[in-house]
């Protein structure tokens, strides 16, 4: 082969971005091809448009199979150049000045008698070639690692931004709820109000300082394991002893890094007892309203509400609302006027929905709520390891934390509204104010059956 095929040959086994020869090379939809890690990291830089480093062309994809073809012929490259400077200091046995043999145990080169004398004869020795490409695919497989990892983080940072802007409208929501409750009081509990806002305020504000905190130590980390994952690269391509020598030591630092992995916080806030609430919810009170029999039932959930309680990760893909069984229990009576306050008992259940719903609503073999027409629902989901409250309408999530007793129900008919109470606290929940209702109501309970 002569020097100008040699060159051309060598051209096409080398990646643009780099200039090396292709480690882990991946052809892209217009069929120019990088090596894997030049590709991600020029994308993560703009991951919204991911285009073609050399002609622009836009690719809808970024999961690619490695080009095995492209990356045998660039190992076989990498073994040419080896050969043409074996004859380099570095790559010759120091006690004979002859090429030979990686030794495993002292990470050095041993020529071919050196490996037979008594103090190495018992090492594992292999061809310096054949030990650098395992090596190198040693490191690929843990920068494949460290770019998932970095990934699950870059997810988990859009989450944590996100619950600062949705606690942020929670936040000056659950003020207006609040505030609402002591105008009902306000002649004697003007200076209660006060305070329960300000120590609002003050668990806000740690709130958002840990969610901001975590956020930081999420972007650190990224960009820790990004920066790792550089180092590994440019490892990769340095000469096979240089490679060897090294690899332990930054593969150890890389375990440690992964394994300092932030969590994400669970924002909370805590619900203030409101003075003489329930006194005053009392004199509305309601006995015996749900029906002593539970029937076992589907609930149908529309797409809405799903999204709001179970997130994306429980998407039906035929399209239909989403259906769960459980056992349910309705109101013996029904309302059209008035105020009404009773409690529902729900310690052992960790999924539940309750309130009020059209009465036309229910029926003895399944339960389907117009979501949108006359219902107030608050419903309880586990999701992440964490109870989740959320009440309709509009689904909301409700960022305090979940009763453990009985729970309050205040119906005012007349004025539109309903509002949910930890009744063993005496705390507000949620207040809902709905249009003027028009349909006679029902008190309502449903148990998920886990």
């Amino acid at each position: 082969m002569n020097s100008d095929t040699l060159k051309a040959f060598q051209k096409e086994l080398t990646c643009s971005m780099c200039m090396n020869y292709f480690l882990d090379p991946v052809t892209i939809e217009c069929g120019h091809s990088f090596c894997r890690p030049c590709l991600y990291l020029c994308w993560d830089e703009t991951p919204d448009l991911k285009c073609c480093p050399e002609c622009r062309g836009i690719s809808e994809t970024s999961d690619f199979k490695t080009n095995i073809t492209l990356k045998s012929l660039a190992s076989l490259a990498r073994q040419t150049r080896a050969y043409y400077v074996s004859g380099s200091e570095e790559q010759i046995c120091v006690s004979h000045k002859a090429q030979g043999l990686f030794s495993e145990v002292e990470k050095n080169l041993l020529c071919g008698l050196c490996s037979e004398s008594p103090e190495h004869v018992a090492h594992d020795h292999s061809s310096i070639q054949w030990a650098a490409e395992e090596y190198r695919d040693n490191l690929l497989k843990k920068m494949d690692s460290l770019w998932n990892m970095t990934q699950e983080i870059q997810n988990s940072l859009k989450q944590e931004t996100s619950k600062i802007q949705s606690l942020e409208d929670y936040v000056a929501l659950r003020k207006v709820m609040i505030k609402a409750e002591y105008q009902k009081m306000y002649l004697f509990l003007h200076e209660e109000e006060h305070l329960h806002m300000d120590a609002m305020e003050r668990e806000a504000k740690e709130i958002f300082r840990q969610l901001k905190e975590n956020e930081l130590r999420m972007i650190q980390q990224k960009e820790g394991l990004k920066q790792m994952y550089r180092e590994l690269t440019e490892i990769c391509h340095r000469a096979d002893v240089e490679l060897l020598q090294n690899s332990r030591n930054v593969l150890e630092r890389t375990e440690f890094m992964q394994m300092q992995k932030p969590q994400p916080v669970n924002p909370e806030l805590t619900s203030w007892c409101v003075t003489g609430i329930l006194d005053m919810l009392n004199s509305f009170r309601v006995h015996n309203v749900l029906s002593q029999e539970t029937i076992s039932n589907c609930i149908s959930l529309p797409d809405d509400i799903r999204k709001a309680i179970f997130g994306d990760d429980h998407h039906d893909m035929s399209g239909e609302p989403r259906r769960v069984q459980s056992f349910a229990a309705w109101g013996v009576q029904t309302f059209t006027s008035g105020r009404h306050y009773w409690e529902v008992d729900v310690p052992q259940s960790s999924n539940w929905i309750l309130g009020v719903c059209k009465d036309s609503s229910i029926s003895d073999t399944d339960i389907t709520i117009d979501f949108a027409e006359e219902a107030v629902l608050l419903m309880s989901l586990k999701r992440n390891n964490h109870y989740c409250l959320s009440t309709n309408p509009p689904p909301l999530i409700q960022y305090v934390k979940k009763p453990l007793g009985k729970i309050g129900v205040f119906l005012d008919y007349d004025n539109g509204t309903v509002s949910f109470y930890d009744a063993d606290k005496g705390s507000l929940i949620a207040c809902i104010v709905s249009s003027y209702f028009h349909s006679p109501l029902k008190p309502f309970l449903c148990l998920g059956s886990s």
